[in-house]
């Protein structure tokens, strides 16, 4: 039997729960040709969203070409460049000497080459003779579009963890010749390419799309709705209906709230309480998973705080009493936060720990619902 809480990889159909909007959104940018960016906490559900939303294309009968390229270890541009071309040439492609045909009929002038023993060796698709240069970049990021057209199908790039590009000595090398090749673009072409940059350092994400302004009109920002209370709840209920268990939906309610209806930590949760029961789900059964479930992250939360300055601390703790305005002299003043000047360089801090990020309204949000749940209950007491 298929287990009723998945939280150890992404997931699609019936334990897809929720933003059937984005699914559709995200289908009608790709069939545009239009590149789309998803930056959410890690495990917010991204990787599933794209998945469910190509999952629906495939049912509908289009055909397409995924190349999903994983920047998590990447730190130099050649890593990159060989993880993007590695990645579109094994999608498109599937022998050594169809590789080493593209290589040559696409990629021609530049310093990447197919190196059958590295092949055999590795498995690395593409290899570099020299240091990669601007023309390099230039060619890789058109490579997608060019395969597309040879083959009369789309190829989709789906970037995870895009923000770790910044690692690399000279990123902005890299941003600048994607934009020149996104915006060399034909429209009009009947069958186009697009690339989708998931990122989960939420903040790291919004100084390169929003604050920087790289890709400006270039590339479609696709917020994550958080999932209805009503769709989350039926999916725990449901889940726990198929092992013949029953759990009520004030219950139920209760942990959507307590997560914000994060369906990764859902998840994880409700699979803990399935494994601690054998009948009924009753309060007693949700306290004891909460508390094992924070045994699982509470080493994390820990290596978080003793990270943190006093400053960083108060502002923190500020966030957890509600404050929105830090420089106010009372603030100030009550947190001893010593200066406004300080204020923006602590909240600057804890934007780049990936610990709070800022909504629309210029308030503060702990990106984290069990670390704030964690941080208010157990570090701070409060009551």
């Amino acid at each position: 039997m298929d287990a009723p809480f998945v939280y150890d990889n992404h997931v699609t159909g019936k334990n897809f729960v929720g933003r059937k909007t984005e699914c559709t959104v995200l289908s009608n940018l790709l069939d545009a040709g239009e590149n789309v960016c998803l930056y959410e906490a890690p495990k917010a559900g991204k990787t599933s969203l794209v998945q469910q939303t190509l999952y629906n294309m495939r049912a509908s009968g289009k055909l397409f070409i995924v190349a999903y390229v994983d920047l998590l270890s990447v730190r130099t541009r050649r890593g990159f460049l060989k993880k993007f071309g590695g990645a579109v040439l094994r999608a498109a492609y599937s022998t050594p000497s169809d590789y080493a045909s593209a290589m040559v009929k696409y990629l021609s002038g530049t310093h990447f080459v197919f190196d059958p023993a590295q092949f055999a060796s590795k498995e690395d698709i593409v290899c570099m003779n020299w240091d990669a240069d601007d023309n390099d970049v230039y060619m890789m990021t058109r490579l997608p579009q060019r395969i597309a057209e040879e083959k009369g199908i789309p190829v989709y790039v789906v970037f995870r963890d895009f923000q770790n590009v910044m690692n690399t000595e000279d990123f902005e090398v890299i941003f600048k010749n994607m934009e020149k090749v996104f915006a060399e673009r034909d429209r009009t072409a009947p069958v186009k390419s697009a690339f989708v940059f998931c990122g989960s350092m939420v903040n790291a994400m919004k100084y390169i799309f929003a604050e920087k302004k790289y890709f400006y009109r270039q590339v479609n920002y696709l917020p994550l709705s958080v999932v209805d209370d009503k769709d989350a709840i039926e999916h725990i209920v449901r889940g726990f209906r198929s092992s013949g268990k029953v759990i009520e939906r004030d219950l139920a309610l209760g942990a959507c709230r307590l997560f914000r209806s994060e369906m990764w930590y859902l998840n994880q949760f409700f699979a803990i309480c399935d494994y601690m029961s054998k009948g009924f789900i009753n309060e007693a059964i949700l306290v004891d998973a909460l508390n094992s479930l924070i045994a699982v992250h509470e080493p994390r939360f820990k290596v978080l705080v003793n990270d943190l300055t006093d400053h960083q601390l108060s502002l923190l703790r500020a966030v957890l009493d509600g404050v929105v305005k830090f420089s106010a002299s009372d603030v100030i003043e009550r947190y001893a936060l010593n200066s406004s000047a300080n204020v923006r360089r602590v909240k600057d801090a804890l934007r780049k720990k990936e610990i709070i990020t800022f909504n629309d309204k210029d308030e503060p949000v702990i990106i984290d619902p069990l670390f704030e749940y964690w941080v208010s209950k157990y570090y701070f007491e409060i009551q």
